[in-house]
């Protein structure tokens, strides 16, 4: 079923066996074989095009449904796996596994917990929430706001600075206001990001009701650089983007009228009891109270 909801994707043998890492003859003998077990013709084939069948059509949702559905029992199961075997993944997105006090937490859980295996997994912002609840991972260091349904823990708390390509007219200026950055198109995120997320980071609405422009959109830290680099958008980022991503051709410029930002620890609400998500949070406030 996999199979073949790739294909009705591309539409195109080589393109869809090359993203399954499978060959082209191995897909195409594999989609004979589910068409024969089906009866039913689910491809039309000519030298130069491949369209699904009416009856392809028809099955294509219940089949991307099997394949949800399987996927989210094997996230299941691989996070039952994990409590069992006391292993704890943590997500980072951004520069956050590098922060101060995402080390900070680390260390105090294992200081209580000596025995957990901890694996830090980093994640691209386009899907890093997303990530939160499949369950890829058991907790993230994050930036918030975040959707309903996830708790968090907050660490620290630093400005917001606005990201600006070098020859911006506003990049040489010690500070900016929000006004003198109306009209500049924002960076945009695929549409499946939150928007209670990207709003924040985009700060859409501005304070005087105005929407924001966006311009090109970027999944990772690095391609959000890049856009900005090129003149084709703007973004804000933590302050301490300064230090820890440094680019030819980028200017980061304080913004004198935004609000903070804070860095947290996130978990699913309905995991939050689980003993080694218990012991991460215990950890987090543990480093809260010490400062």
């Amino acid at each position: 079923m996999r199979l073949f909801v790739v294909l009705s994707e591309e539409l195109h043998f080589r393109r869809a066996a090359a993203r399954l890492f499978i060959t082209q003859s191995a897909l195409s003998q594999q989609i004979r074989d589910v068409e024969q077990r089906l009866g039913l013709r689910l491809f039309e084939r000519t030298s130069r095009a491949v369209a699904l069948t009416d009856a392809g059509r028809a099955l294509l949702p219940e089949a991307r449904a099997a394949v949800d559905a399987v996927a989210r029992v094997r996230r299941i199961a691989d996070a039952q796996a994990r409590r069992l075997s006391d292993e704890l993944v943590v997500g980072t997105v951004g520069a956050e596994a590098a922060m101060p006090h995402t080390r900070a937490v680390l260390r105090a859980l294992l200081e209580r917990r000596p025995r957990t295996t901890v694996r830090v997994v980093g994640l691209n912002f386009a899907d890093h929430l997303a990530a939160l609840g499949r369950q890829e991972v058991d907790v993230m260091f994050l930036r918030p706001p975040v959707p309903a349904g996830i708790e968090l823990h907050h660490l620290a708390i630093e400005p917001r600075v606005a990201c600006l390509a070098a020859g911006d007219p506003l990049a040489a200026l010690p500070g900016v206001t929000l006004a003198q950055l109306a009209g500049r198109p924002v960076v945009a995120v695929p549409e499946e990001v939150p928007r209670v997320w990207w709003d924040f980071w985009a700060v859409d609405p501005r304070p005087d009701g105005s929407p924001v422009r966006y311009g090109p959109v970027a999944t990772d830290v690095e391609s959000l650089l890049h856009a900005v680099a090129d003149g084709e958008a703007m973004c804000f980022l933590p302050a301490a983007a300064r230090d820890l991503f440094p680019r030819p051709g980028i200017s980061y410029v304080d913004v004198t009228d935004l609000s903070p930002c804070t860095a947290a620890l996130a978990w699913l609400a309905e995991r939050r009891d689980e003993p080694a998500i218990g012991a991460v949070r215990e950890a987090a406030r543990t480093v809260s109270r010490s400062g």
